[in-house]
């Protein structure tokens, strides 16, 4: 089996880029995978997206690989390029990992998302959009209030600062919001409470692997209760090594299954694929709101999808192994499916069963980026 494992480099192509450590954390994530893939008759090898230039797709189009693996969170240093990758693999009859390209879409872009979640009865927090400062005007939501980018996921934009509690604290986020990242600022209702995660692997069905949830140390005392930019990628920031990722200890068994339903009709509402996690904020009275949708999460061996599947028995190379037989067996079982080019001789007749179970191989570090990464 031949496997391409797609992703982005593009965290120089801008002097000033806010997204920078989370653009470049994406190719040790490509290495991490190719190493846990590649045996036997398995050979998985790193291709990257780089800078504006395409040339990948010719490429992809001359190897005909089994399956890629999309990786990709941004194009030109922008993550609103997201969804152009598995458009260009469906044009190229491509099989690939993860959700297609309508729901990064949709995940990136926050309001729709808040949106169609409403539309299904997912609970999420209320919301306004600011597009121009003259909207904060407008805005009519009890503080306090969270401001980050619309269009940003990796919680690029997203500080201490961001939450406010009076119109001029908004004011100044969401100017801070158009001015940096030259998009809507959204602002929803600040929830206080319990940062939980529900990672999901799977479509038919769809599990749920342990919950985890964010343990706030000494760096928040006082302060908002949030997992910022420096909290998931600035590894030797006080809110980095303050905000440890956990095993979620749940003694309500039906806050659980809230938890999990409210995940999965998320990850529903969005027709995403394959792998996730949904991040949720419990409030005082015990309601989960989604806070974010993430089809695309970080799948490094020490970070927190991968801890979560640790904490089930699975470790990374069998993480790796069974993300790849949920693709083959999704793609072989869509008969709208269509391999093109010259390599469609190729095709095997079964998706790769070598998955490997157990607790073994896997290293977690008790904190730092990695506990919480996208």
């Amino acid at each position: 089996m031949h496997i391409v494992i797609l992703h982005n480099r593009d965290h120089d192509l801008l002097e000033d880029d806010p997204g920078r450590e989370a653009r470049e954390d994406v190719m040790r994530v490509a290495s991490a995978l190719s190493e846990a893939l590649t045996r036997g008759d398995t050979h998985a090898e790193p291709l990257a997206v780089e800078g504006e230039q395409l040339d990948f797709v010719d490429t992809l189009r001359r190897m005909q690989p089994d399956l890629v693996i999309n990786l990709c969170e941004s194009l030109a240093a922008d993550s609103r390029g997201e969804m152009v990758i598995p458009c260009l693999l469906d044009m190229l009859g491509l099989p690939y990992t993860g959700s297609p390209a309508l729901s990064l879409g949709l995940a990136l872009h926050k309001p729709r998302a808040k949106e169609l979640l409403r539309a299904r009865g997912v609970s999420t927090p209320p919301f306004a959009v600011v597009e121009k400062l003259e909207d904060v005007m407008a805005v009519d939501l009890p503080y306090p209030l969270i401001v980050k980018p619309a269009r940003e996921d990796a919680s690029v934009g997203v500080d201490f600062d961001s939450v406010v509690h009076d119109r001029a604290g908004l004011a100044r986020a969401a100017e801070a919001v158009l001015r940096t990242f030259h998009q809507p600022a959204l602002v929803e209702q600040f929830i206080p409470g319990r940062e939980i995660y529900v990672p999901l692997l799977g479509n038919a069905p769809r599990n749920a692997l342990p919950l985890t949830e964010i343990r706030f140390g000494p760096a928040f005392e006082n302060r908002p209760n949030i997992v910022s930019y420096k909290a998931k990628w600035e590894e030797d920031s006080p809110e980095c090594r303050d905000s440890t990722s956990v095993a979620c200890q749940l003694e309500d068994s039906a806050l659980e299954a809230r938890l999990v339903s409210t995940a999965l009709a998320a990850f529903s509402a969005l027709d995403c694929l394959d792998y996730g996690r949904v991040d949720l904020r419990v409030s005082p009275e015990g309601i989960p709101y989604v806070i974010d949708i993430n089809p695309n999460c970080d799948l490094h061996p020490g970070a927190g999808f991968a801890k979560a599947a640790a904490a089930a028995g699975i470790d990374y190379p069998a993480l790796a192994n069974r993300l790849v037989e949920i693709a083959l067996e999704r793609a072989h079982g869509n008969p709208s499916h269509r391999k093109k080019g010259p390599g469609a001789a190729r095709r095997t007749d079964s998706p790769n069963r070598n998955v490997l179970a157990g607790r073994g191989g896997v290293r977690h570090r008790a904190g730092g980026s990695r506990a919480h990464a996208e």
